[in-house]
């Protein structure tokens, strides 16, 4: 009997066609809602989402034959991990695979915000003649602090030097020490006091960090008000991670000179007050929206599932 899969949200169609090659049988439901997927969901050994589907604790305990929750891209968030080891479920990401896409965004992001190029885009279209009143400032010279130095954060590190930035690096695992070094970057540490060394002492901040319980609201009012007073912050990681409601305070009083955001709290938002903010870049969670990013985050998923049933097949048998 063929092990079937639903495909939840958009992958590309060649790791379809590379699962069915494989003898699995592949359901496709790009649009498939919470309550149909419920419904739906006993009928598969294996479940492939993206960020749109929710894998909530009532759909894993709905899909009894369940074995493998396969989210292309790289956070879980989504997925009731707790839910899926009680039931013994298997659940596999690729986050190695949009790292260029989401650090191209990130430095693409701190052009323009530093540069004022959205501003300028916008006003332009508006009529304005705004020369005078869009001075930027050059990334050369600049401090980069880059909190979370794992596959994005270096990436984004190895951009930033070509930029003649000079970069700081924090984060809680001792090891993304040699990391630094290797690429020049000067690590200040894993602890409390290094994270506020990066506050103090940068003129750019991005965010580069999981939303874990440890990592909400990790960057809040206390913590912006450590930064430099015009430094700039850009969050492309997780929404969450970045207190808001601090941002917008922040932005509003000019304590820091711009922000620039692809992810939120709540996606999308429904509050939309940052509107009205001329030094906030919004953009709706495109760190891995390129077609590059898709066809490698499928290609990655479809091995990692085929491998899961052939090791499956391999035990039985």
């Amino acid at each position: 009997m063929k092990k079937r899969v639903l495909v939840a949200d958009k992958i590309h169609s060649g790791a379809v066609k590379m699962m069915e090659n494989a003898g699995l049988e592949v359901i496709v439901n790009f649009d498939i809602t919470h309550e149909a997927l419920k419904s739906r969901v006993s009928e598969f050994d294996a479940l492939i989402v993206r960020s749109r589907t929710k894998v909530t604790r009532d759909i894993i305990e709905a899909g009894k034959r369940l074995a493998l929750i396969a989210r292309s891209g790289v956070g879980l968030d989504n997925v009731d991990l707790e839910a899926a080891e009680e039931r013994g479920i298997r659940v596999v990401n690729s986050p190695e695979a949009s790292s260029i896409s989401v650090a191209e965004l990130t430095i693409g992001a701190m052009i323009s915000l530093m540069r004022n190029i959205h501003t300028a885009d916008r006003s332009m279209k508006e009529g304005k003649w705004l020369k005078k009143e869009l001075e930027g400032r050059e990334l050369k010279g600049k401090t980069l602090g880059i909190i979370g130095l794992g596959r994005i954060g270096q990436e984004v590190a190895r951009r930033a030097i070509v930029f003649q930035m000079k970069i700081l690096a924090y984060d809680i695992l001792e090891e993304r020490r040699l990391e630094a070094e290797k690429m020049g970057v000067e690590f200040v540490g894993t602890s409390r006091d290094a994270l506020e060394k990066l506050l103090r002492e940068s003129d750019v901040i991005t965010l580069h960090v999981p939303y874990q319980p440890e990592t909400a609201y990790m960057i809040g009012a206390k913590e912006i008000s450590l930064m430099k007073n015009k430094a700039y912050i850009l969050n492309v990681a997780r929404g969450g991670i970045l207190d808001e409601k601090a941002l917008y305070e922040a932005l509003k009083n000019g304590k820091i000179a711009g922000a620039a955001l692809d992810c939120y709290e709540e996606e999308p938002p429904s509050n939309l007050h940052f509107a009205e903010l001329p030094n906030l870049l919004c953009t709706p969670h495109l760190g891995s929206a390129t077609q590059e990013a898709l066809i490698a985050n499928s290609n990655i998923i479809a091995e990692k599932v085929i491998d899961f049933f052939k090791k499956q097949m391999q035990k039985i048998n």
